[in-house]
């Protein structure tokens, strides 16, 4: 396959630069300079101590238990759900997994709130936030901030999770080390402060787990209520946990897989490649390496057998009035990209 250029992308849908502070419609404004650095990090000041191993700097302030304890815990509810089968509850599964995992996190999280890829009204936005919340993968604000750092830093030294540092670091142990004070506060506003202006996503920063634990309990007694105690706890088991679980592994695999297995349209200077089986779990974010050459971009499938759902429903969106400006790549028949 002859490799496309990106660089006769408009100015429009160009990449995210490196070093950044951000607009309310997740678009760098600063101009690329010096190799961004990791938050907490700085390279002005001298260094007075001995060189600590990356490795080893990683865990400098111990494990997550917070993290990995939720993440545990998911996991080990999850090994319920065989014993508590009901069709109701696959059905159920399957309809909160595309909206928690589809709508919630890439359309929502990563294609609207990160990336900018087309505009909408505020309570869409909110309602995508709310729906990326039920995604078990943390609030708003820490997604679009870590998301958005990784882009700055892709597979170079402080990417947060680069296969370059090893297959499980980049799909789930990256998320255990506990960090420095401040840290978090110094992620926002470097990486976040459109979000950070919004008070609704600093509301669903401070109620994360709340918001689970309220659909628990309303599936709860949905099943019991409806059908019998069976039924409400197939329905937790399933629509909680297992749901969960594979919505967390199919956003995992992007970071992971997509970086080490699968064919490239653009050269970029990071290692993302293009995964079907991906692609087809996560509702088209398996074109990874499109998306890192034309970042703003709604459209992820830039050939014809690359299919994305999700840009499907951005432009469906569009024809009803609930979205406009859609930053569009694709690929026409001179072999070149192009921006319409």
């Amino acid at each position: 396959m002859s490799t496309v250029e990106s660089s006769a992308v408009e100015s429009s849908v160009e990449p995210l630069c490196e070093e950044a502070t951000w607009d309310a419609s997740g678009t760098a404004l600063d101009p690329p300079g010096r190799q961004a650095e990791r938050i907490g990090e700085s390279a002005a000041s001298p260094r007075t101590t001995k060189a600590v191993p990356a490795a080893k700097k990683r865990w400098m302030h111990g494990v997550n238990w917070p993290v990995f304890g939720w993440i545990a815990f998911l996991h080990a509810g999850a090994l319920a759900a065989p014993f508590f089968f009901t069709w109701k509850s696959v059905l159920l599964f399957v309809g909160l997994a595309w909206f928690s995992g589809g709508v919630g996190i890439t359309l929502g999280y990563h294609r609207l709130l990160t990336h900018g890829s087309f505009q909408t009204y505020r309570w869409v936005r909110r309602f995508c936030g709310v729906a990326g919340t039920l995604a078990g993968e943390g609030p708003p604000l820490m997604w679009v901030a870590t998301h958005r750092e990784h882009h700055a830093l892709s597979d170079q030294e402080g990417d947060p999770h680069s296969p370059r540092d090893g297959y499980l670091w980049s799909h789930v142990v990256w998320l255990f080390p506990a960090h420095e004070k401040g840290h978090q506060e110094q992620l926002y506003q470097r990486y976040a402060p459109d979000l950070l202006k919004d008070p609704f996503m600093r509301f669903l920063d401070r109620t994360f787990l709340l918001w689970h634990w309220a659909l628990g309990f309303g599936l709860f007694f949905a099943g019991w209520i409806g059908w019998d105690l069976y039924t409400a706890w197939s329905f937790v088991f399933w629509g909680i946990f297992l749901r969960l679980v594979v919505v967390l592994h199919v956003t995992w695999f992007v970071n992971s897989a997509t970086h080490i297995w699968g064919y490239r349209n653009y050269e970029t200077s990071d290692n993302s490649r293009n995964l079907w089986w991906v692609a087809l779990l996560s509702f088209g974010e398996g074109w990874h390496n499109n998306h890192h050459a034309h970042q703003r971009s709604a459209r992820h499938g830039h050939r014809w057998w690359e299919l994305d759902p999700t840009f499907g429903m951005i432009r469906l969106m569009e024809r009803v009035g609930l979205a406009w400006k859609v930053a569009d790549v694709r690929e026409p028949k001179s072999g070149r990209s192009a921006a319409v």
